[in-house]
C-alpha cells in the first residue's frame, strides 16, 4: 500500500476520494435516521436505502455516458453535480417534505454510480497493472475505517444539531473532492497505464473510441449495441462471466442478513435493537484489516481466488449466527467483514485488468448492477422471510449458498492466476541493445580461438 500511495497523482486522487467517501458515510444512515424521525415508520426509513440503490438500473446508459469523456472533468463535474444536489435538504422541515429526502436520495444514487464507473478508469489509468490490486486494497481500506466512525458521526450530528448540517457536512466533501482531484498537476508520464491483462475469452466488443466516423455506411454501431457493449463484454471474458455469476449469486442470500440481524439481537440475544450498532463497529474492524489484507492475498490467489475466499468467509460467519451465542456473534460479524473488501478489490482488479479502457465504463457500471440488484432485491425480500422462518434456519441457508457460491470461485481461479515474481529489475532498451551488440562481437572475437582448440 505504501508503494501505490508515493505516487502523487494516485495520492491526490486518493485524498479527493476520502473527502468524499467521508460525506457519503456521514449521509447514507443519518438520511434514513432523518426519515425515521419526521415520520416514525421504520418502513419508511428502510426504503432510503431502496431510493439509493434504484439508480442501479440505469447502469448502462451511465456507464456508456462515462466512456464517452474524459475521466478527470467527468469525476470533477460529477462530484460539484453532487453537492448542488444536496442543497434541497436545506428546505426539509417535516414530514411533507419528505420527498425531498427521497428525491436526494435518488441522486445520489445516479452520481454515486457514476462515480464508482469513473473511479475504475482513474484508477486504471493512473495505477500499472501491477499496483493495481494495492490500489483497490487502499481505497477500500479507507471506505471500511470510515464505516467505523462516519454512520454513527452522521446520526451524532443529526441529533445534536438538526440535518441542515448534515448538507452542509456533504456538500463540503464533494466540493473538496471535486478541488482535489480537478487541481492542475504535471502531466503524466506515458506508459503509465498499460494494456489489459490478456486472458481467455473472446475478443472484447468495440467502445466508443473505436467507434469510426460515418460516410453513409454502417460503421458506427447502433447506439443499444453501446449501451450493451459493458454486459456484453461481461458475459463474453471467461474469467468476468463467473466471477459476475458467482458473486451475484452469492449476493441473492447475503442482502438476507440486513434483516435477520435484528431478529439475532432481539430474539437470539435478548438485547435492544441499538446493539446492532455494536455488532456494525466490529464489522467495520473486520473490513478495515481485509483492505489491509487483500492486496496480500491477491498477489497470493489472484482477482478470482481472492473474490472467492471473500465469499466463502461469510458462509461461517453465517453459520455461526445461526446459533445464538455473544461471543460467536462478535467472531462471525468480524468475519464478515474481513470478508467485503477480499471479494471487492478481486473483482475491482478483474474488472481493470480484463478491461479495454475504451469500455471500462460502461463495465464497471453493468458490474455494479449485477451484484447491487440482487442484493436489493434480498434484503426486501429478507423483510419478509425473517417473518415467515426460523431465523437460524435462513442463516444457516445462507452460509451453505455462500459456501458453495465461494466454491464456484475457487475452482475457476485458474481463469485468473497471480501474477508471477519479477524476474529482475528492469533494463532500459538502449542498455539492452547496447548489451546485445557487445554480446556479439565477444562472441565474434572468441570464434576462432574456439575453432583452434576444436
Amino acid at each position: 500500500m505504501r508503494t501505490v500511495l508515493s505516487r502523487p497523482d494516485f495520492r491526490l486522487l486518493f485524498g479527493g476520494l476520502l473527502a468524499s467517501m467521508t460525506a457519503e458515510s456521514i449521509l447514507l444512515l443519518a438520511l434514513a435516521v432523518w426519515v425515521k424521525d419526521l415520520t416514525g415508520s421504520d418502513g419508511l426509513a428502510g426504503a432510503t436505502i431502496f431510493v439509493v440503490l434504484a439508480p442501479r438500473m440505469l447502469a448502462p446508459l451511465v456507464g456508456w455516458f462515462v466512456d464517452r469523456y474524459p475521466r478527470r472533468p467527468c469525476f470533477v463535474v460529477t462530484n460539484l453535480a453532487t453537492a448542488l444536489l444536496l442543497t434541497p435538504l436545506l428546505a426539509v422541515r417535516d414530514a411533507a417534505d419528505l420527498w425531498l429526502i427521497y428525491a436526494v436520495a435518488a441522486a445520489y444514487g445516479l452520481s454515486n454510480l457514476t462515480v464508482g464507473a469513473v473511479l475504475s478508469r482513474l484508477v486504471r489509468e493512473l495505477v500499472p497493472p501491477d499496483l493495481l490490486g494495492e490500489a483497490n486494497g487502499a481505497l477500500q481500506t479507507a471506505r471500511q475505517g470510515l464505516r467505523l466512525i462516519g454512520p454513527l458521526a452522521g446520526a451524532g450530528l443529526y441529533v445534536a444539531l438538526g440535518g441542515w448540517p448534515l448538507a452542509v457536512v456533504g456538500m463540503a466533501g464533494f466540493l473538496v473532492a471535486a478541488v482535489v482531484v480537478g487541481a492542475p498537476r504535471a502531466t503524466t508520464r506515458p506508459g503509465t497505464s498499460s494494456a489489459p491483462h490478456p486472458g481467455p475469452g473472446p475478443s472484447p466488443a468495440p467502445g466508443p473510441s473505436a467507434v469510426l466516423p460515418g460516410d453513409g455506411v454502417g460503421h458506427r454501431p447502433r447506439w443499444a449495441s453501446e449501451l450493451l457493449a459493458g454486459l456484453r463484454h461481461l458475459v463474453g471474458e471467461p474469467a468476468l462471466r463467473r466471477a459476475l455469476l458467482g458473486y451475484g449469486l452469492g449476493s441473492l442470500v447475503m442482502g438476507f442478513t440486513e434483516s435477520l440481524i435484528f431478529a439475532y439481537v432481539d430474539r437470539g440475544l435478548g438485547r435492544e435493537p441499538a446493539f446492532v450498532g455494536v455488532l456494525f463497529t466490529v464489522q467495520g474492524i473486520g473490513g478495515l484489516v481485509g483492505g489491509l489484507l487483500s492486496a496480500t492475498v491477491l498477489r497470493r490467489v489472484g482477482e478470482l481466488g481472492a473474490l472467492a475466499v471473500g465469499v466463502a468467509l461469510f458462509g461461517p460467519a453465517a453459520l455461526l449466527l445461526a446459533y445464538p451465542n455473544l461471543w460467536l456473534g462478535l467472531a462471525a460479524v468480524l468475519m464478515a467483514g474481513l470478508s467485503l473488501p477480499l471479494a471487492l478489490v478481486g473483482l475491482h482488479t478483474l474488472i481493470q485488468r480484463r478491461t479495454p479502457p475504451e469500455l471500462l465504463g460502461r463495465v464497471a457500471a453493468a458490474a455494479e448492477a449485477a451484484v447491487r440488484c440482487p442484493q436489493a432485491f434480498s434484503i426486501g425480500l429478507g423483510a419478509l422471510v425473517v417473518a415467515l422462518l426460523d431465523y437460524r434456519l435462513v442463516f444457516a441457508s445462507v452460509g451453505l449458498a455462500t459456501l458453495l457460491a465461494g466454491n464456484y470461485l475457487w475452482r475457476g481461479r485458474h481463469l485468473s492466476p497471480p501474477p508471477g515474481p519479477p524476474t529482475g529489475p528492469r533494463v532500459p532498451a538502449q542498455r539492452r541493445a547496447s548489451e546485445q551488440r557487445q554480446t556479439e562481437v565477444d562472441a565474434r572475437t572468441r570464434t576462432p580461438d574456439a575453432l583452434r582448440h576444436s
